[in-house]
């Protein structure tokens, strides 16, 4: 059989990957530029009839919900990615992105439709919820069944990883240059436009990319040898013993992610501990060391394997909580860096074996479903909620001391999911790993 059983041309691993990174970095800035405008504009414009704490929270539910969506996303587009392939819900899952992400920059305030405002504002926010549940485990799994060793293995799927810090990084850019072109006032008015609208070049060029790559074909052979399943994300739900560890692992680092990327920039500008344009490059810093972070990580992880890096990150969050908070609580700015820099870090060391450990626990055949289903549960479970679980802390304590022992808790359940979950953890594990058999996988038997 060849390798590449569809109508597009067969494209060397590498170019998928990075095809999977350029992809994955248009989705995430996306759906992280809703974050840096949820406090300072969505709050005002869209929920303007509440008090300053209960207009926040309301806007940081709008932000919620598109972590909620991705389960869903990641089952349904999951569904049909293990069953008619891969490629085409990548296509799909960024289309809908896109469109969802225009729509938002032309979607009128309160003060011209009322109510209207913030229910359309929360319907295009689980659109992209939507789109990214099925992003990620499309652009992991295409990259990492490319791979022709069991090095490329882990640093194949490690690179659609780098997709989140470099949307963070281009949305924070884009919002920088606006912001500073335009001034606070007009960038808050309607200068915040500009980035959404933004997106559809981004996801055209995207498209563009996608459309020329082949089907996995790791995945093309499974099918070949006994076909696709009925339903997979029953048969995933069936086995809990590898999903529901596999969902805990992201819980740490996508709830420091979230407090880092929105909770903080409402809170120093609440507290006035800095101005947006510090907690903007602050942002960047961090973005860039998180992404350079990624694939250190997953080149650690094929020589020593992926959880022990794994388990060190997510331990790591529970250690520096404290210390994070109380640097950003100075004041200072090299404060304020030195405590992102070290956050970010952490995030990025996770994220480089993050994929390969996650997607091989699942055979390839509920590959798709399985690791799609788990990420978006564990980020709804940490992402999600951790912007407004801080808020409400804060409100109720007035300290970030007990944010910090939210993290803590986080990175003891991140750290007891990453050990409990079986999957190939050892080079010389990965390297049998390489071409799973379907029918019988460890981690379904």
């Amino acid at each position: 059989m060849s390798e590449h059983t569809t109508d597009s041309p067969a494209v060397g691993p590498w170019r998928v990957a990075i095809a999977g990174l350029i992809g994955t970095t248009i989705e995430w800035y996306d759906f992280f530029i809703y974050g840096l405008a949820v406090a300072s504009v969505f709050a005002p414009q869209f929920f303007p009839n509440a008090s300053p704490v209960a207009s926040t929270l309301a806007a940081l539910s709008t932000f919620a919900i598109g972590f909620v969506a991705r389960p869903l996303g990641g089952a349904l587009i999951g569904h049909y990615g293990d069953r008619i392939g891969r490629k085409r819900m990548l296509v799909l899952s960024l289309t809908v992105m896109g469109t969802a992400t225009a729509a938002i920059g032309v979607l009128p305030t309160y003060a011209a439709i009322g109510v209207a405002a913030p229910i359309t504002l929360l319907v295009l926010r689980f659109a992209q919820g939507f789109a990214v549940g099925g992003e990620w485990g499309g652009a992991t799994l295409l990259a990492l069944e490319n791979a022709r060793s069991p090095r490329q293995r882990t640093l194949l799927s490690a690179l659609p990883q780098v997709g989140l810090p470099a949307g963070v990084l281009l949305g924070s850019l884009v919002f920088l240059a606006v912001r500073t072109a335009l001034g606070d006032a007009a960038f808050v008015e309607w200068g915040w436009r500009i980035p959404f609208l933004a997106s559809a070049i981004l996801v055209a060029f995207g498209l563009l990319l996608r459309l020329r790559l082949g089907e996995s074909p790791e995945f093309e052979r499974a099918r070949a040898r006994q076909g696709v399943r009925r339903a997979p994300i029953g048969e995933v739900l069936r086995a809990p013993r590898v999903w529901v560890p596999a969902a805990g692992i992201p819980i740490a680092t996508t709830a420091l992610g979230n407090i880092l990327l929105v909770f903080l920039a409402g809170h120093a500008a609440a507290r006035e501990l800095f101005s947006p344009t510090t907690i903007l490059l602050a942002t960047l810093v961090g973005a860039v060391v998180w992404g350079a972070a990624v694939p250190i990580a997953a080149l650690a992880a094929a020589r020593f394997g992926r959880r022990p890096v794994l388990a060190a990150s997510m331990a790591g969050v529970a250690v520096w909580a404290f210390p994070y908070f109380w640097l950003v609580e100075t004041g200072g700015t090299a404060e304020l860096l030195g405590a992102t820099t070290v956050a970010a870090a952490l995030i990025g060391v996770s994220s480089g074996p993050f994929g390969a450990y996650i997607t091989e626990a699942f055979p390839t055949t509920l590959r798709y479903s399985g690791s799609s289903v788990a990420y978006g549960a564990g980020s709804v479970l940490g992402g999600a909620i951790a912007p407004l679980v801080a808020t409400m802390l804060y409100a109720a304590s007035g300290s970030t001391a007990a944010i910090a022992g939210y993290l803590v808790l986080n990175g003891v359940i991140s750290v007891i999911a990453t050990v409990s979950l079986r999957s190939p953890v050892s080079p010389s594990a990965e390297a049998r790993s390489v071409h799973p058999e379907p029918d019988s996988p460890p981690a379904l038997a």
